[in-house]
């Protein structure tokens, strides 16, 4: 399984050497990384990902509220090849005509990506899941209403805490999921609790199992109440070593 790091873990440290940063990541063991909002920097990510030999396979940038042209080209300049919106507000879940508008919107945002060579995808926070509508959560609604050729980047942590087992839901979801960030800690919408991979209560190892289709497992910590790289080497260190025999 290769890991990536979504550099949104790591953006106090970014926002103050970046070139630092990425070589850092680099010498934890990570090989590929997950921007976000990289359109302003994506001259300097671009030359420190190349003197690292990091790749990015996606990248985080708000499709449905900002310039897609330039996005799609600062991708293209990154060699990103899906591009995920982050977000869309808990008010936009809770009827199918509003999550119809939301799949509305990404398709078309798809169809403009295609011309760039670039696949759109879509990554969920709780209230996605903790909204149901007639028996089935609103994440899956989505799912029903996409192209073909979009996929989503399932936030397992944030399915947890919305009240879904993540496994069970990615395989429900099937093939469509081609990322999953994977995070532990105690399964509550704080993010200040979360913390180092393998230290929390997510079944880490039957997640990663019920991801068939997966191309890349991002690893992913929104906030951590102590040293963040250390966290994030504990993670790396622990996906990496495979999972402990029975």
């Amino acid at each position: 399984m290769p890991y990536s790091i979504q550099l949104y873990t790591v953006r106090a440290a970014l926002e103050e050497d970046l070139a630092g940063t990425i070589r850092r990541l680099a010498g934890i063991g990570f090989t590929m990384v997950e921007p976000y909002h990289f359109v302003a920097n994506a001259a300097a990510l671009k030359q420190a990902m190349a003197e690292n030999n990091l790749t990015a396979p996606s990248g985080h940038a708000p499709l449905l509220s900002a310039d897609q042209d330039a996005i799609f080209a600062a991708a293209q300049q990154l060699g990103i090849g899906t591009v995920i919106e982050p977000c869309v507000p808990n008010e936009r879940w809770n009827t199918i005509e509003d999550i119809k508008e939301t799949a509305a919107q990404l398709n078309a945002a798809a169809a403009k990506a295609a011309g760039y060579g670039i696949r759109v995808g879509y990554h969920n926070h709780w209230w996605e899941i903790e909204s149901m509508i007639d028996g089935k959560t609103a994440l899956e609604h989505l799912a029903d209403h996409l192209d073909a050729g979009l996929v989503l980047e399932l936030d397992t942590y944030w399915a947890a805490v919305g009240g879904q087992n993540p496994a069970e839901l990615l395989a429900r979801l099937g093939d469509r999921v081609k990322f999953i960030h994977i995070k532990d800690g105690p399964v509550t919408a704080d993010p200040s609790s979360q913390v180092a991979v393998g230290d929390g209560g997510m079944p880490v190892w039957d997640v990663l199992e019920a991801a068939g289709s997966l191309e890349v497992g991002v690893i992913e910590l929104d906030d951590f109440k102590g040293d963040m790289f250390e966290a994030v080497t504990d993670s790396y260190n622990y996906l990496s070593a495979g999972k402990a025999p029975a």
